[in-house]
């Protein structure tokens, strides 16, 4: 039987009513309504729809309308035994409002309305006491009902890209909230109140007015991801340091002059500072952030680096691109970095070139510094080349010394046996054979398949990719130019970084990027995508997605502006339901 037994207790006629009018059943296609009642799910997406037929709201209350043409139910369709509804989609419509009818739903789970006209919620709002999902975002909300308070089993509440100008009071009172979005309002202040929702893991802020963060924020003690992009703030609350969960922080787009310390933010993984107005980057920054992957420090005022950005030995990604440094300490070579960005500074100690060939180059230069600025007699000793066919140079000391197999810009059209015969039984782990003419991989790179993690081929003229790729059992990072996106990449599931931009890529296999769980940097600017597929929303390891510099309409630049959660966010929320 219906479970809505205080619905029925108001109106005791209600479940033996004919069904209404009012825009009902022509709107809806009776199969949908009678799969509805089995399954007590209803998507009403992409309808065209201005309101919501009387019929959704009166499903679990009416004859269905197969009962008054007499039909015979089977044991399996008598309507006065079908699912209460529990899941509404009515998203992507051109809904203005919605009525208090919505409180005749209320063993409603999940209610999906993003993408419509609303500017406000029905007071009934506070019938859905079992709601744990609400997506009202991308609307024309300028408040919230206070009844909103009253969903005490709520866990995901979305309300971005909406008008709002405040929070309503009591708002607290949603303690099993999880996941709370209220990005790109027109938020001035948070409330302190907020340190109250003790179940919050993940609150974005981004994309408000808001010129200061409470200190009572720091009461979320399970909050892992926290975003304030692109608002006014000025300061950070020293409290927020003592967020022992917080993994994620995203301050970008602010007015920031100085770093934060965060001396209890252990499991910190990702810090976003860029487009700030940081002038200085000190040890008593640095010195807590152990698990820290990714450092985004670009377009702000730093005029150096310390010595003591070694002690982030876990650092993945390191943007300092756009800031005033001029030089970089030779010890930043120790650290495995797989990204490394220092366009828009006036570097004078590196050259320009270097800087140009990538990350593991201006790595493998700061290496080479650190004993003094130039190599020892012993060093250069090791280093005499070794003289190929070709007359070129094998660098038998970057083999030995840095582990790097480098044969880079020698316009050759194949790698001599003698490259590979120079590794002998040293232990390489990057490959550089870029800015030469090659049609096809070389086939003995599958001798070094145990221990090689960077290969760049850049600049050559491959037209596809051999399987012998996918023998390089520890590969992480591949770096390539190409028209297509080969096949053989999406089943190197070690891959974490691809970087293929500035060619003519023309489309994506979302689903099969998605399998790849390791990959957490995909570089497709420069090329030919004339649509990005939504799917690729669902690649949520992806900690940086590129897509400028393509023809594709959407996302618009506003978009890719917001970085890449952003795009992921706007990309899932267009997959068809």
């Amino acid at each position: 039987m219906s479970r809505l037994k205080g619905v029925a207790a108001r109106d005791p006629r209600a479940g033996f009513r004919a069904e209404r009018g009012g825009g009902g059943a022509s709107s809806v296609p009776q199969g949908l309504l009678k799969a509805a009642r089995k399954s007590g799910q209803l998507n009403l997406s992409g309808r065209n729809l201005s309101e919501v037929p009387q019929c959704v709201w009166r499903i679990n209350l009416d004859i269905p309308e197969e009962a008054n043409q007499n039909l015979s139910f089977s044991a399996t369709e008598r309507w006065w035994e079908q699912t209460d509804l529990t899941k509404l989609i009515i998203s992507n419509n051109k809904l203005q409002s919605l009525s208090d009818d919505l409180g005749l739903l209320p063993a409603l789970t999940v209610l999906d309305i993003h993408d419509n006209q609303l500017t406000s919620l029905p007071s009934a709002i506070r019938e859905l006491e079992n709601l744990q999902k609400l997506n009202v975002s991308h609307n024309k909300l300028k408040i919230l009902p206070e009844e909103i308070t009253n969903l005490r089993n709520l866990k995901g509440l979305y309300l971005q890209h909406n008008e709002l100008t405040s929070i309503p009071e009591g708002f607290e009172q949603l303690f099993n909230l999880e996941d709370l979005d209220l990005s790109n309002n027109c938020l001035k202040t948070v409330p302190a109140s907020f340190s109250s929702l003790s179940s919050l893991v993940r609150l974005n802020l981004s994309s408000n007015q808001l010129k200061n963060l409470p200190a009572e924020i720091s009461g979320m003690k399970r909050l892992k991801h926290l975003d304030c992009n692109s608002n006014l703030l000025e300061s950070i609350p020293s409290e927020l340091a003592g967020m022992e969960s917080l993994e994620l922080l995203y301050l970008r787009r602010n007015k920031l002059r100085f770093l934060p310390e965060f001396p209890s933010c252990k499991l910190l993984k990702e810090l976003h500072l860029g487009e700030n107005q940081i002038e200085m980057l000190g040890a008593e920054h640095l010195k807590h952030l152990n698990s820290i992957l990714v450092l985004d420090l670009r377009d702000n005022k730093l005029k150096s680096v310390p010595e003591e950005i070694t002690l982030l030995q876990s650092l993945e990604r390191l943007d300092l691109s756009n800031n005033d440094i001029s030089s970089l300490p030779y010890s930043l070579g120790k650290l495995h970095l797989k990204f490394l960005a220092l366009e828009g500074n006036p570097m004078r100690t590196i050259r320009r070139e270097i800087i140009n060939k990538g990350t593991q180059e201006v790595l493998k230069y700061l290496r080479s510094k650190i004993k003094d600025d130039g190599p020892s007699q012993n060093d250069s000793a090791i280093e005499t080349a070794m003289t190929l066919p070709s007359e070129s140079r094998v660098n038998v000391h970057a083999i030995i010394t840095l582990k790097i197999l480098d044969y880079s810009d020698k316009q050759t059209t194949l790698i001599p046996d003698e490259v590979f015969d120079a590794v002998k039984s040293n232990i390489v782990t990057s490959i550089n054979f870029s800015k030469n003419q090659l049609c096809e991989i070389p086939k003995r790179i599958i001798e070094l398949k145990e221990m090689v993690s960077d290969v760049n081929l850049g600049f050559n003229k491959l037209s596809f990719i051999s399987l012998e790729l996918c023998m390089l059992q520890k590969l992480s990072f591949l770096d390539l130019r190409f028209k297509i996106l080969p096949e053989v990449l999406y089943r190197i599931s070690t891959l974490e970084t691809i970087l293929i931009s500035n060619n003519q890529v023309g489309s994506v296999n979302p689903e099969k990027l998605k399998i790849m769980e390791n990959l957490v940097t995909l570089d497709l600017q420069n090329n030919d995508l004339l649509q990005i597929p939504p799917e690729l929303g669902n690649c949520v390891n992806l900690r940086t997605l590129l897509l400028d510099g393509n023809p594709f309409r959407v996302p618009r630049a506003a978009i890719l502006m917001k970085g890449t959660a952003a795009i992921l966010e706007y990309l899932r929320d267009r997959i068809p339901t």
